[in-house]
């Protein structure tokens, strides 16, 4: 596989492998013409283009499928983490301080230290580091180190000093992590304090690594308190300006217009209606169960209804961040209401969203039927913190998060799926993400392999108004990946999946066996719009 093409306008015949495609399910050849796909067939069928294109590749039995679609990332974030310092492996305060203090030895001319990942939840002190630590780890220079959820952080002095008045905002509580208004403040000065190279750098390697995973579009949600508009666009302009996977940018503010003008599709993403559970952020109508309150609320519903009808008027996406149920009856009564001043065809048709969306309610989940909201989810936020041990019940008991994430119930209900990793808070890791829905740790929200990764292909595109891509088929945007992988399999309904699976007399293409343990497939090629954007060095 060290072929690349030079140009997406060259005619390339793939043969002699598996083309997951529902236009034939026993294809196993491929022919792309000026950025789109132009036929999909058998292998005899194939002899009659090999004269008549610009090169002939060699499947050599790979399996060729649609690339993926990350439906909710932050980009430089994501490079920062790649880059720079990765709490995400550290299972101990203890080792956490080691690999801050070696960070900042191997890095002096950084003028801020940027780190992600700790979850004091894992550790056994069950605590986060102090200010104290953490100025004597980075030898008193500006460090910013967020929690795994990216809703909290700590900081040390010469970072608070940046930022006047740090102390008087919300979400301030001096020795505990920084969250809120507090914490916006300083990522905010945290990120400006970044020079040009290191956002440029970081935003190469998070769509290299992309690309390395067979992932051919990334949706950035960007916005006011998460990053900024210098980071927005100059993201958006080198996606447009070098080859990797293409970036649909969406802007979280009320604004509208100011999100038309960043180039954003929707002014929506991380438009926070409420936090996370991990930070006790996350808005719900009972109380957590290891904390007296119930979160924080961020928009009521009459905000809400006022977005939606203004984006929608505007022609954009609207969408907010909801994670606890009482954020999500908040976003569900703000669209219904402005549903019923613009009239429920004109919203549904809109294609608004809701990120994260983890605890829903039989009636919230009809409602997003009825109203037309794409769930923007992320599986991994299950396999990494469901189960009966897991932070979801030591926040909520073990009775509440067995609610969450209920994918098999959206999907029953006629809910749009769109997955994604929200990397950096986890990883970019599109078939552990399929894994993590089809064996979900609460068996009846599992779904398919099959509605998992149309999920996280075709799902990303219809996310975005797009019905004509995420699927090989003659005219569609030839955005594909080229898997090595082992035995392709055609799953039947059982009690596994929840029914959400193929009957193999169908015809439908396999995909590959992702039981827990299995080895999953290794990205050979990623191909957007029929250009080459990663080639794997033949091993």
């Amino acid at each position: 596989m060290s072929e690349t093409l030079d140009s997406e306008h060259r005619t390339v015949l793939l043969r002699g492998g598996e083309v997951h495609s529902p236009a034939d399910p026993f294809a196993t050849a491929m022919v792309v013409e000026r950025g789109h796909v132009a036929w999909v067939g058998s292998e005899g069928a194939a002899d009659a283009f090999a004269s008549g294109v610009d090169e002939v590749v060699d499947l050599e039995g790979a399996l060729v499928t649609p690339a993926f679609v990350d439906a909710h990332v932050h980009t430089t974030a994501t490079g920062l983490a790649l880059t720079g310092l990765d709490l995400s492996s550290a299972s101990s305060l203890a080792e956490a301080a080691a690999l801050i203090r070696a960070h900042a030895s191997a890095r002096p001319a950084d003028r801020i230290l940027i780190g992600h990942g700790w979850d004091a939840a894992r550790w056994p002190e069950r605590r986060a580091p102090r200010r104290d630590e953490l100025d004597e780890l980075t030898g008193g220079r500006p460090l910013y180190l967020t929690r795994v959820d990216v809703h909290s952080a700590v900081v040390t002095t010469a970072l608070l000093d940046l930022v006047p008045g740090i102390r008087d905002l919300a979400g301030f509580r001096d020795g505990e992590p920084l969250t809120g208004e507090a914490h916006h403040a300083v990522r905010a000065a945290a990120y400006a304090a970044l020079s040009p190279l290191q956002r440029t750098e970081a935003q190469r390697a998070a769509r290299r690594h992309a690309a390395s995973l067979g992932i051919g579009t990334l949706h950035e949600c960007g916005g006011p308190e998460i990053s900024s508009e210098g980071d927005f666009t100059g993201l958006l302009d080198l996606a447009r300006s070098e080859p990797g996977p293409r970036v649909v940018g969406y802007w979280a503010d009320l604004d509208v217009e100011r999100a038309r003008a960043l180039g954003a599709v929707g002014a929506a993403g991380d438009l926070f209606a409420d936090g996370s559970l991990g930070s006790h952020t996350a808005c719900l109508h009972d109380v957590y169960e290891d904390a007296g309150h119930t979160g924080v609320s961020h928009l009521d519903a009459a905000t809400i209804a006022a977005h939606v009808v203004a984006a929608t008027e505007a022609g954009l996406q609207a969408g907010f961040h909801a994670i606890g149920d009482a954020a999500v009856t908040a976003v569900v009564d703000g669209v219904r209401a402005a549903s019923e001043k613009l009239g429920l065809a004109r919203v549904r048709a809109a294609r608004h969203r809701v990120e994260h969306a983890e605890m829903l309610t039989p009636e919230t989940i009809a409602a997003f039927a009825e109203l037309g909201l794409t769930a923007s989810v992320q599986p991994a936020f299950d396999a990494a913190w469901g189960g009966e041990d897991g932070m979801y019940a030591d926040r909520l008991g073990a009775e509440r998060a067995r609610t969450l994430n209920p994918y098999a119930a959206l999907l029953r209900a006629g809910v749009p799926l769109a997955f994604g990793s929200d990397s950096p808070v986890t990883a970019l890791d599109p078939w552990g993400t399929v894994r993590a829905a089809a064996f979900h740790r609460t068996p009846e929200h599992r779904i398919s392999v099959r509605a998992a990764f149309t999920a996280h292909t075709r799902g990303g595109w219809r996310a975005v108004g797009r019905d004509d891509a995420g699927t090989l088929v003659p005219g569609a945007p030839a955005d594909y990946a080229v898997w090595r992988t082992d035995e392709l399999v055609v799953q039947a309904p059982d009690d596994r999946v929840a029914r959400w699976s193929t009957d193999p007399r169908s015809g439908t293409p396999g995909l590959p066996d992702l039981t827990p343990g299995r080895d999953l497939p290794v990205c050979l090629r990623t191909v957007v719009f029929g250009q080459t954007v990663f080639d794997r060095p033949n091993e």
